[in-house]
């Protein structure tokens, strides 16, 4: 039988909820999650209490596991159902049911949707902040006690480790997508990648001139922050403390989010950076009126079909900051387990979670789809090495994994994002004095957190 949820927290659930880049809670970085209350513990190797054996195989023994979704592109549809369609082949007891929506604005809708309704999915694909809100509402379950008896675990890089946990420590979801921020540029225009973001300053007023506009970026609105946004938080970290405190707070007055913000301020105002809609970058790459974009490592072949045979673009990773530091964002989506399912379905959920995540199939996931691998051993398969040696970033960007940090997981972190994302483009494109924007940004940020 399904568990019920009360009136109370489907009404929560149901509501609308913002999107975030992809944050979880800092904690735990590289170690094994906390254990959860005594029910929920499990000794390794063994199955959480309630659950049962694999399925028999026989025609009357199947168990039917929902998955809902947003896997829409055509190479992430077809590799999805082709990994499903062999999971069900070695697990004859066990349907798995894709329920694709189109993007991920209306997969959050419609899993707040079958909540309210009484009919949530056995697992969904979740942003971060989602699954702090399902948490908190008690419609999901930590994972905790299944993974103390699960060895892949320990395979998963540091980042994708703390992008499963909320700030309470625990894991409540499963790795599923995975990206960080990478560069691309015109040869034409830049021999090789700048080393430091001074250096990329340089080499971005160099090249601009006459059509040539540097970089392109879209920071997005209020209701929607873009990769220009996260270009300012990396940029923070970069110069020495990130946009967000650990425990989500914003902290945009703080002298590296100025900072950053000065940064794109000033390319602005030599000319060298433009602000629009979509993918800037890209589109000035294309026809050549571009040196940069940057953005995630998934968007590798829309730009290398952007540019065709225009020039070679070469790749590289972001620049360093103070003292060399390195930045960058996790990107992605989990996978989240609902306490609806009963324990046949969690049990059937769970194998067919772990065999996303097993070596195999997370390299002919990185090689079709273009996201990168959440588990180390993945980049030792075929599939993953054929990719490499097309993708010259490829390995270094996995790396990225180990110290790639996602933003905070709690509620408020993405209604913050987009006051961060006006005061961006006030100061990029409005001619806003930089500590002005983000005071306003922050003044706005602070009363959301505190009211969420």
């Amino acid at each position: 039988m399904s568990v019920p949820i009360s009136s109370s927290r489907r009404t929560l659930l149901a509501g609308g909820f913002g999107l975030a880049a992809g944050a979880v809670g800092l904690s735990g970085c590289g170690s094994r999650p906390a254990p959860g209350p005594a029910a929920d513990r499990t000794p390794p190797g063994q199955q959480p209490a309630g659950a049962t054996r694999s399925p028999s195989g026989d025609p009357g023994d199947t168990i039917r596991v929902s998955f809902l979704q947003a896997m829409s592109s055509d190479s992430e549809r077809s590799t999805l159902a082709e990994l499903t369609d062999k999971f069900m082949t070695a697990n004859p007891g066990i349907v798995v049911d894709l329920l694709e929506q189109p993007d991920l604005p209306t997969l959050q809708r419609t899993i707040g949707a079958k909540i309210a309704a009484g009919e949530p999915p056995t697992v969904a694909q979740v942003q971060r902040s989602w699954a702090a809100r399902y948490a908190e509402a008690e419609a999901i379950i930590p994972l905790d006690r299944y993974i103390a008896g699960a060895q892949q675990y320990e395979d998963f890089y540091d980042g994708i480790k703390a992008g499963i946990q909320l700030p309470d420590g625990k894991a409540w979801m499963w790795p599923f997508t995975a990206s960080v921020t990478v560069l691309y540029y015109n040869t034409d225009l830049v021999q090789r990648p700048p080393a430091t973001w001074d250096d990329f300053a340089k080499i971005a007023r160099s090249v601009s001139r006459g059509r040539i506009v540097a970089l392109s970026i879209d920071p997005g609105t209020q209701r929607e922050p873009a990769a220009g946004t996260t270009l300012a938080e990396i940029l923070a970290q970069a110069y020495g403390n990130p946009a967000f405190a650990t425990d989500g707070m914003p902290q945009f007055t703080e002298p590296s989010v100025i900072r950053a913000l000065q940064f794109l301020a000033d390319l602005k105002k030599a000319g060298a950076l433009a602000v629009g809609r979509g993918a800037p970058g890209r589109v000035r790459m294309a026809d050549r009126t571009g040196a940069f974009d940057i953005a995630e490592v998934t968007s590798y072949g829309d730009d290398l079909n952007a540019v065709g045979t225009g020039f070679r673009m070469g790749t590289g990773q972001l620049p360093t900051g103070s003292g060399g530091r390195t930045a960058n964002q996790l990107a992605g989506t989990n996978l989240a387990l609902f306490a609806a399912a009963d324990p046949h379905q969690k049990a059937a959920a769970w194998k067919y979670l772990q065999f996303l995540t097993a070596p195999e199939q997370q390299a002919v996931w990185c090689g079709r789809t273009g996201y990168l691998p959440v588990c180390q051993q993945a980049t030792q398969q075929p599939e993953y090495r054929a990719r490499a040696k097309k993708t010259p970033f490829l390995a270094g960007a996995t790396a990225q994994l180990n110290s790639a940090l996602p933003l905070p997981a709690v509620g408020w972190v993405d209604t913050c994002r987009g006051y961060l994302a006006v005061a961006i483009r006030q100061a990029t494109a409005e001619g806003v004095d930089p500590v002005t924007a983000l005071g306003s940004a922050q003044a706005s940020a602070r009363k959301a957190a505190r009211h969420r």
